[in-house]
């Protein structure tokens, strides 16, 4: 048995304005993600691979806010975060502000697999992928227009839009404002029965240069143990980080012998919520149950395996 599930962000998703023209763009991406990183696990491949390979499309894709089609910091840099985790010993990698790279996961990966350090942040982490032989990319590659709209946007208001990323899509001059928080994700259970998660963003628009978020951070963002589960979130990182939010899920689990679902709600639907942050998670436990949990509007996500049916939902059910 092997599955894998997707997410690519969460937020107050303009369901009055979305086009068939949009919502093909987002599904078709979804479902190349989850594909693609189906066919590394039906092939026998490992849970790292699967989770690596699935966020490097979204990062690919400039509809996200990762890799290609991350914000802008308030300076207009792009300053990116990203991190893996491999269930079956624990290992990880992690990067944070770092530009240039096209995909900062496979970064990530290379740090978890260099195994001298777990984080790498800004010039460094630069560096190191440079010394990897990783593929850089110039400014005109991470530059979108309506992630540079609004960044403008929210300095000319003279505030950080902490709470949701407005974004103008474009599809056939047909326009549709989706306010939500920007990070792509994936999770995997591979035949071998080893968990895997990862998780890349661009943060925040206009945030401050060198803020790093939950992304970055092992426990917060992105968490995998083969005694529990894996789990990959997305949302206001602060509050993210407060909460711990991944490792606090596979704690429940642990610990308090916590459904994997009942675990997800009750960190996001009661601890995340009762801090004052909004989000959600994507998690898959050994036995390869999924649950997703967030208290948004909606969220990008999606579902595959051997033995599953495949999804892929925007909205609440």
């Amino acid at each position: 048995m092997h599955r894998i599930a997707i997410h690519g962000g969460a937020g107050a998703l303009r369901q009055d304005l979305m086009t068939p023209e949009i919502e093909k763009l987002f599904t078709e991406t979804l479902l190349q993600s989850l594909t693609t990183g189906n066919d590394v696990l039906a092939a026998g491949g490992s849970s790292v691979e699967a989770v690596e390979k699935a966020v490097i499309v979204m990062e690919d894709s400039p509809i996200f806010n990762a890799g290609r089609g991350s914000n802008f910091t308030n300076q207009g840099r792009i300053e990116m975060d990203a991190s893996i985790m491999d269930g079956s010993d624990l290992r990880t990698g992690a990067v944070a502000c770092v530009s240039e790279v096209k995909n900062p996961i496979s970064l990530s990966r290379l740090i978890m697999d260099d195994g001298r350090q777990v984080l790498l942040a800004g010039e460094g982490a630069r560096s190191f992928a440079v010394k990897k032989g990783l593929e850089l990319r110039d400014f005109d590659y991470f530059f979108t227009h309506h992630r540079w709209d609004a960044m403008r946007r929210s300095i000319n208001k003279r505030e950080v839009e902490l709470s949701e990323d407005i974004v103008p899509l474009h599809v056939e001059s047909v326009s549709v404002f989706d306010k939500k928080y920007g990070t792509v994700g994936a999770v995997a259970l591979d035949q071998q029965g080893n968990l895997a998660a990862g998780t890349s963003t661009g943060g925040i628009t206009a945030k401050a240069a060198g803020r790093a978020g939950d992304s970055s951070l092992i426990g917060a963002g992105t968490y995998a143990n083969n005694k529990t589960c894996a789990v990959s979130g997305t949302g206001h990182g602060e509050y993210f980080i407060r909460a711990t939010v991944a490792h606090e899920i596979s704690a429940l689990v642990e610990h308090a012998g916590m459904s994997l679902q009942d675990a997800a709600n009750k960190v996001i639907q009661e601890n995340l919520a009762g801090l004052g942050g909004q989000g959600g998670v994507i998690a898959i436990d050994r036995n390869g149950n999924i649950s997703i949990s967030f208290n948004t509007k909606g969220m990008y996500r999606g579902s595959m395996g051997s033995d599953s049916e495949t999804f892929v939902k925007m909205y609440k059910d």
